[in-house]
Order: C-alpha cells, then structure tokens, then sequence
C-alpha cells in the first residue's frame, strides 16, 4: 500500500499557524506572570542561610541558632546557621559580602571582628563597611576583668593603683592581636595611665582561660556572657566591668566609668545581609527580629545562657556600626604601637 501524503492546504496553513501563535503567546504570558511574581512576590520564597564566623557552641552561634529557630517561624521558611569558623569571622564575612544581595543569605557580625578585619589593612579584607547592609541588633556584651578568688585585687580602683605602683608587672588574657580584649587594654591603659602586659592568645578564649585558671596571667578579660561558668565554680573574683552601666548578670561588680575612668569596650552581635539588598527585604527581617526579642519568653532564653538581649532595627544599628568603627580606628595605632 503506498504512503499518502497530506497536502497543506492554504486553509489548513493559516489555522496550524494561528495555534502556535496562540501557544507562543500562552507560554510567553505565563513566563511574564512567572516573572512578575518572582519579582513582586513575597519574600521569602526559599530557605535562607545565616553564616556564622565561630565555632558551634559558642555565645555568637548560641544567639544566632535561638534566632534562626524563631525567624523561621516568624518568616516560614527554613534558616539554616553554617558555621565558618576561620579568621576572626573574616571568611564568613568575605563570603557574606560577596553573597548575591537577595535576602537569602545573612550572616552573624561581632563587633570588633567585622571593624578590626578591616581596619588592619594587614589582613587583606575584600571588604568594607560599605559591602554590608545591617539588619539589627541582638547583644551588647561587655568586657569584664577577673583575677583569681584569692587576689587583692578588689575594685578598678585597686587593679589601677597596683598597675600605676608596679608598671608591666600585671598581665592579662586576650584572644589574639587586635581582639576584643586587646582593644579594651588598650583603651584601659590609655585612660587610667597604667602599664599591663598581654599574653595573647590566638586560639581563643578556651585557652585564654586554661591559661589563667593554671594561675600563668594573673588577670583574665573576657565577655560577660563567659563568666557565669567561672563564677559559679568559684573559680574567678570579677573585679570590674567596662561598661557605663553595672551589668544585669553582675549587678554586685562596679563599672569602670563610675569610678571614674572613661572605659566602654563591649563585643556586640547582629546580623547583616550584603550590600545592595531591597530595603523592604532588610526591614521585614528586622522587624521580624525585633518582634521576637519582645517576647518575655525568648528573652528568658538568652538571658539563661548569658546573653543580654539589646536589639537596635536597621537604621540604628548602621549608626551603633559607624561609631563603634570610629571608636576602634582611634585605638588602632594604640594596638599597632604596642606591636611595632
């Protein structure tokens, strides 16, 4: 039997063109609705990851983890916290600002590590202030100097009047060069005229205060939030806080500003999304944040693990960011001399 073949007539060639015309414009319709959905639709549409620059475990991942478990409930998508433990958070950050600004990656910043990466122009940072949008603000933790239980030392007063008599005898903990804790003796040394030598220790504070409770520094700086362990074990006589305010853990410790040396020096935590960010993506986190540090049921959850909960919305934790960076470039050549 012999094939048939099919002839097109005029007729059937208009109406075989007129259905693909139609399908063409059926399909480009649902590819612009599709776009214009993807571009105006709600956010967010997909997990979101939340870097973090320290190890599991510690108060900078413990504060985040409490906030990612609330946020996705908040925003109904997946928070997913990575740790990038490595270089002073200075990694996280790198990868941070070089993140696709979309909202769906943010990640964990501590003062000073994300200002003191860039400042010292040593490290090399790919970044800047400017290659991050901040979101808000969780924790203002300050610094607070402890000796041992048995020491003299009782106040700011005697730990200054001991260090003016016997000038680079005290040493104390830091958590590497150009730390926190190297920072805040700086600035000390600098108000009160003294001389205290650092013993840096660029592992972090586990070995820091390994280091001080086998009685080899005789003073120990660290956070706040790191203490109540020490205090508890009656390990560590907390002498002082560098603070404005006596601090809510340590009620009985005084300040060093109301004994009359201007001496602030606190690590914060927050969280940033990279540069270039929709606004109304930034504020709907922050705003989402700022609801769930309201809740007396989750500020009882940082306040059992030693966090004292300070948000500040996006806005104002740009400006605490430019300060807290002002604050630091001064006491640089400080840090630099003592290097030099």
């Amino acid at each position: 039997m012999k094939g048939t073949t099919m002839k097109c007539t005029p007729l059937r060639s208009a109406a075989l063109a007129s259905a693909a015309l139609t399908l063409t414009l059926a399909g480009c319709a649902q590819t612009e609705a599709g776009g214009a959905a993807d571009a105006s639709g709600e956010f967010p549409s997909q997990g979101i990851e939340l870097l973090v620059g320290y190890d599991a475990g510690g108060p900078t991942d413990t504060g985040s983890r409490l906030i990612a478990e609330e946020l996705e409930k908040k925003l109904d998508t997946s928070v997913t916290v990575t740790n990038k433990p490595s270089a002073n958070s200075q990694v996280a950050y790198t990868e941070l600002a070089q993140a696709d600004p979309d909202g769906y990656t943010m990640s964990a910043v501590t003062f000073p590590s994300a200002i003191v990466t860039v400042l010292d122009e040593a490290r090399g940072a790919s970044y800047d202030r400017d290659s991050f949008a901040p979101v808000a603000l969780q924790v203002i933790d300050p610094t607070a100097v402890a000796v041992a239980p048995d020491s003299e030392l009782e106040s700011p007063e005697d730990l200054i009047a001991y260090a003016q008599e016997n000038p680079g005898e005290l040493q104390a903990t830091t958590t590497g060069v150009g730390s926190n804790e190297h920072f805040a003796l700086a600035r000390l040394q600098e108000a009160a005229d003294v001389e205290i030598a650092p013993v840096h220790f660029a592992d972090g504070s586990t070995k820091a205060t390994t280091a001080f409770l086998g009685g080899n520094v005789d003073i120990l700086l660290t956070n706040v939030s790191d203490l109540q362990p020490l205090i508890d074990a009656g390990d560590v006589k907390v002498i002082g806080v560098m603070e404005a305010e006596r601090s809510p853990f340590l009620p009985d410790v005084p300040t060093f500003t109301e004994t009359g040396y201007d001496v602030e020096i606190s690590s914060s935590r927050g969280f940033a999304f990279p540069a270039g960010t929709p606004d109304e993506i930034v504020d709907q986190v922050s705003e989402a944040i700022g609801e769930i540090m309201e809740d007396p049921a989750f500020e009882e959850k940082m306040t059992q693990v030693g966090l004292a909960p300070s948000y500040m919305d996006a806005d104002e934790y740009a400006t605490y960011w430019d300060e807290t960076e002002s604050l630091f470039s001064d006491l640089l050549p400080l840090v630099q001399e003592e290097q030099s």
